[in-house]
């Protein structure tokens, strides 16, 4: 197969304009790229837009150069602006099919490449000097096409089972509301108390990459995903420290994890229950534990308190330059009360929808995994 510079593969597209105030509706920021998935699902901003922003097509590849680890890579949905932190990207069709390009663009051999490029510790970003004179090889354009059929109709599909997954956490976020009205002005008065008077929290363990000895599975960002919960951590990311973490620093079942820190700040708030069922399971610093210690609580209601809408304006809505989440902030919470048969009504209907919530993200993993390995195949 031939051997193509990425210069010769696409090309970056630089013109930039001001915003006006018509832009704050359809502007696309990093914040709204989700790693791994080609689909825009929000833009807009709340607050004026500064600086010159580039200028997008709908259509175009949206690639965030800047925090490349995190693989940003999406197609932009409509006309308009986008961040001056990014990169537009359009294919060569000379030599790329233009149906092929944004899954090229998405796959591990072009971000591994890409990546190891990038350059600075606290914002690692690549720069197109470096980055077309990468040398990517590319089936032929016969191949491209039948390849770019394959690949949309798995990603459909999986799109497809993304939206019902939507839906359904909908539909307990609106019984939620329905049973126990908002928790932030709690219309229905139920007693409250503050959050650190029902439980106690506690940052995620530090560690290094060069630690070696112990070796312990370690819940991470990476592992949010769209979960409400963690059963089987024998998939959780293995990790090795020097020595063996300290007891406060072990999950135990019930336990809530929220992303504390990271550079997408569309992800920091979440927060999913953890069942390690006795097995030594720590989690990283860039997380914050919470533990329940009263009986008049629980689990499932808790978590879909803290998963809804007000509750997390009010965790991580204080500005647009705020991505990390903190115990002074979850501390300011204070935690409706309602009566326990309530909340056990409540538990079995999410118990109900967390089933068919499984069959979809297997069905949207069982895709992935499809995807990943048709690009891996063809690729390289």
């Amino acid at each position: 197969m031939p051997k193509f510079k990425f210069k010769d593969i696409a090309f970056n597209i630089t013109q930039k304009r001001k915003p006006t105030t018509d832009d704050m509706e359809t502007y696309i920021g990093l914040e709204h790229l989700d790693s791994g998935s080609l689909a825009v699902t929000r833009w807009g901003s709340k607050v004026p837009i500064k600086g010159d922003k580039l200028v997008m097509e709908k259509g175009d590849v949206l690639f965030g150069k800047r925090n490349a680890y995190l693989r940003r890579a999406s197609i932009a949905p409509h006309d308009g602006l986008f961040s001056a932190h990014g990169m537009i990207l359009r294919p060569n069709e000379e030599v790329i099919s233009s149906k092929l390009f944004p899954f090229f663009i998405c796959s591990d051999y072009f971000f591994d490449a890409a990546i190891r490029i990038s350059v600075g510790s606290l914002s690692p970003t690549i720069n197109w000097s470096a980055l077309k004179e990468l040398e990517f090889i590319l089936p032929d354009m016969e191949e491209q096409e039948k390849l770019a059929e394959l690949l949309w109709a798995a990603n459909n599909t999986k799109e497809a089972y993304k939206k019902l997954l939507y839906i359904t956490d909908e539909l307990v976020k609106a019984h939620f509301i329905e049973m126990f009205g908002d928790p932030i002005t709690n219309p229905l008065g139920w007693q409250s108390k503050p959050l650190l008077e029902t439980g106690k929290c506690k940052n995620g363990m530090n560690y290094s990459s060069n630690e070696s000895g112990v070796k312990i599975h370690c819940l991470g960002v990476g592992d949010f995903k769209n979960l409400s919960e963690i059963r089987d951590t024998s998939l959780l990311t293995m990790i090795a420290l020097n020595s063996p973490p300290s007891e406060e620093y072990l999950l135990q079942n019930g336990d809530i994890i929220f992303v504390r820190s990271n550079g997408n700040k569309e992800l920091v708030g979440r927060c999913l229950a953890v069942y390690p069922d006795g097995n030594s399971i720590t989690y990283s610093g860039f997380c914050i534990r919470f533990r329940l210690l009263i009986d008049s609580l629980k689990i499932p209601y808790l978590l879909q308190m803290f998963k809804s809408n007000s509750v997390r304006q009010k965790m991580v809505g204080r500005g647009s330059n705020i991505q990390n989440l903190n115990q002074k902030i979850l501390s300011e919470i204070d935690i409706p009360i309602p009566p326990i048969e309530l909340q056990n009504q409540f538990e079995e209907f999410v118990q109900h929808t967390d089933k068919s919530k499984f069959e979809l993200q297997q069905n949207i993993e069982n895709l992935e995994s499809t995807i990943k390995a048709l690009m891996s195949k063809n690729f390289g």
